[in-house]
Parts: C-alpha cells; sequence; structure tokens
C-alpha cells in the first residue's frame, strides 16, 4: 500500500499511475538509471581478456616480380591484465554504487512527484470548493441587497448601504474570478504531471477534501534514515567516492598484463591453414617518474570523498528536520483550524444579534455589513486552512518516505508501479 493511498480516492489513485507512466521527467530520470546499469556492466567487463581478430589479404601483378601471388594472413589474439591489487575490481565496484545511487535519484523522483500530485490534486479540490463557497456568498449578499431595496423604499434606510452592501457582492465576484483561475491553472498543471496534453486532459475534481487518514507512525530515526532515498543516494555517493580513491591509490602500483597470439599466413589461398605460429607475451609495467602525478591524484580523490561524506551528513541532518517541520506545522495548522471554527461559531452569532438591532433601529447598516465580511473572510480562511493541513500532512509522508519502495526491473519500462 503506497502512502497516497491512505486518502481512499480512487481518483487520485488514477492520477497516480498515471503519472508514473507518462511523466517525461520521471522516464526520463529512468533511462539516466538504464545508463548507470551499463556503465557499471562495462566497466566489469575489464576483468576479462579482451580477444579481437584480425585478416588482411593483398594480390601482387604481375606475379613473377614478387615471392607469390598472394599475400595472406589472419590472426586471433587476447591480452588480458592480472588484477594484481584491486584496482579494476575497485572501480567496478564504484560503478556498482553509482548505479545504486541513480536507482535511488530514481525513487527520489517517483516520491516527488506523488508529493506534487497529490499536492496539485488537493488544491484542485479547495478551488472548487473557495469557488463554490464564493457563489454561495454572492447569492446571500445579494438577497441581503433586495432586502435593504425593501427597506429603503419604505424609508427605512440609506442609499449609501446598498452601495455598501453592492461592494461586498463585487468582492465576492472578484473571488469567484480567482478561484476559477486557479482551477484551470491546477487542471494545466495536473495535466502536464500526468504526462498529457493541457488540452485534452479531463479531470472532476471531488466537492469537499476526503478525510484526513490517522496519523503515520514516524519510526526511529536510523529507520527513517534507511528509508529515505536522497539519503541512501548520499550515502552511495561516498561508497562510490571511497572506492574512486582506491582505484587511485592503486594506480601507483605496478601493472602485470599478457599477450596471447595465433597467427597464419600465406602466400597462396590453398596453403593458409597449413602452418600456425603462437606468441605468449607478459608484460609488467610500474610507474617510475610521474612528476607527483598519481599522488595528486590521489589527494583528490580523497578530497571528493570528504565532499561527499559531509553531503551525506547534511542530507541526515535535513531529513531529520523536515519530519520535525511537518510534525510542527501539522500539529499548529489542526490548532488553527479550530480556532477559526470557533470564530466562525462567534460570527454568526454576531451576525444574529446585530441584524436584530438594526432591525430594530439601535445600530447603523456598516456595523452588520463589517461583520458580515469577516465572516466570510473567515469561511474562505477556514478552507484554505483545511488545505494547508493536507499539504503538511503530504510533506510528512514525503519526509517519512514511508509505504513507497519501487523494484528496479533491469530491461524493462516504467509503465506502472503497482
Amino acid at each position: 500500500m503506497y502512502w497516497w493511498e491512505a486518502f481512499e480516492d480512487p481518483a487520485l489513485n488514477k492520477l497516480m499511475d498515471s503519472s508514473f507512466s507518462h511523466n517525461h521527467n520521471l522516464i526520463s530520470i529512468w533511462y539516466q538509471l538504464e545508463e548507470a546499469r551499463s556503465i557499471r556492466k562495462i566497466q566489469s567487463t575489464f576483468l576479462l581478456p579482451d580477444i579481437e581478430g584480425s585478416a588482411q589479404t593483398a594480390i601482387s601483378r604481375p606475379q613473377p616480380d614478387f615471392a607469390g601471388g598472394e599475400n595472406t594472413q589472419i590472426g586471433v589474439s587476447a591480452s588480458y591484465e592480472v588484477d594484481l591489487w584491486g584496482r579494476i575490481r575497485a572501480g567496478v565496484q564504484a560503478e556498482d554504487f553509482r548505479m545504486q545511487a541513480s536507482y535511488f535519484d530514481y525513487q527520489t523522483a517517483a516520491m516527488t512527484l506523488s508529493s506534487q500530485i497529490a499536492t496539485t490534486w488537493f488544491q484542485l479540490i479547495t478551488a472548487k470548493k473557495q469557488l463554490n463557497l464564493a457563489k454561495e456568498q454572492i447569492a446571500i449578499n445579494e438577497k441581503i441587497i433586495n432586502l435593504i431595496k425593501v427597506r429603503f423604499g419604505a424609508g427605512q434606510t440609506k442609499g449609501v448601504d446598498i452601495l455598501r452592501q453592492q461592494q461586498l457582492v463585487e468582492e465576492a465576484r472578484n473571488q469567484q474570478l480567482l478561484y476559477e483561475t486557479d482551477l484551470a491553472l491546477l487542471k494545466n498543471q495536473l495535466a502536464v504531471l500526468t504526462g498529457v496534453p493541457p488540452q485534452n486532459f479531463e479531470v472532476s475534481a471531488r466537492d469537499s477534501l476526503p478525510r484526513l487518514p490517522p496519523h503515520p507512525q514516524t519510526g526511529l530515526p536510523l529507520d527513517l534514515v534507511r528509508r529515505r532515498p536522497d539519503v541512501q543516494r548520499a550515502y552511495r555517493d561516498l561508497l562510490a567516492a571511497d572506492r574512486d580513491m582506491a582505484v587511485a591509490v592503486r594506480n601507483k602500483f605496478p601493472r602485470l598484463s599478457f599477450n596471447l597470439t595465433g597467427q597464419t599466413r600465406s602466400n597462396t589461398y590453398p596453403e593458409l591453414f597449413n602452418d600456425w605460429a603462437y606468441t605468449l607475451g607478459a608484460n609488467l609495467v610500474a610507474p617510475l617518474l610521474y612528476w607527483g602525478r598519481l599522488r595528486e591524484e590521489v589527494k583528490r580523490a580523497e578530497a571528493v570523498k570528504n565532499q561527499q561524506l559531509h553531503n551525506y551528513g547534511q542530507s541526515v541532518l535535513i531529513a531529520f528536520r523536515e519530519v520535525e517541520d511537518a510534525l510542527v506545522q501539522e500539529q499548529n495548522q489542526a490548532k488553527r483550524l479550530k480556532v477559526i471554527e470557533k470564530r466562525i461559531t462567534m460570527a454568526k452569532k454576531v451576525q444574529r444579534q446585530l441584524q436584530t438591532e438594526y432591525i430594530n433601529g439601535f445600530i447603523e447598516y456598516l456595523d452588520i455589513l463589517v461583520s458580515l465580511e469577516e465572516q466570510q473572510q473567515l469561511e474562505r480562511q477556514k478552507i484554505q486552512l483545511e488545505q494547508d493541513l493536507f499539504e503538511s500532512r503530504i510533506a510528512l509522508y514525503r519526509a517519512l518516505a514511508g509505504n513507497f519502495d519501487l523494484e528496479y526491473i533491469p530491461n524493462s519500462q516504467p509503465a506502472n508501479q503497482n
């Protein structure tokens, strides 16, 4: 079960499936992983001998001027470097760690994409909810205008009260236009995230946010380090830098290689395979005077290793901080939501009391207008706070990287992660 399935939203699940299949950025990173896998295989071939075949032929005319009319050679050669000090194996290990780092890059990108999809989807729902609220507020405000006009006709109110109420209507209409724009832009954003042209993308947002799932368990700090793909990627970079340093050190040691050659040669085609000549040679090469180049290469590799060590430490600290940030934000936003719900309840009571006093002629309509505007603003703020609460939960899921593990299947497309 993936983390977004906790929201129990089928439309969100469908968007996730589409994004993992068609998001171009994610597929591009998948092919980076394929590239790293090929590089690792290339490096591993240096542990095996290189075998080459050669053939050449020529015909000379006029024949009496030469030893023979044909001159044909066929040969097979093999060369092999003995990995005396483990230099080649260290290089293979370095590429293996880089391949693993690319895999965790893919996981990180997929985790980021899933959080973007969920955030944008809930923002779309919130925008639709805000739009519906704006329409309701317009209807309420227009109804109040009609009531004021009746009282104005009876000489019970001032004309300026109608104008003030009309301003509140226009403000609600302005909010409606803003939310309609947000709704369109968020749909376009979802289309791009799921790899679909915006003009061909169709989605229908639900009218309200789903139920907020139970709070996930954060676990131990060590579990977090093991789960986070970005932390694992930094760790693999450190291991790869360590192996690169081993290669640099062992480049200072002698190298032993063997060469085996088999060759046949003839001046006539029928006698080509009658005789073969074989040569076996060994080469021992040791660096004597490179003017400090190899020593500086070791220092450079050590410096890179130390960089990756501190990058890894910083990644761990950032992971801990992001979890703590998400926890604090969600806790405080939940408290703020309760506060604003109380404020809305009190604002409604105040509004009813002011209406009674206005009807009895105790107060001016301006007091009602100010109270009504405050109440409607609080209702909009409440919807936004609910959205912020969901975004904090998404940030927590992302920081924990829980229930999100993608299998690497060689030579396959990232068509579906389920």
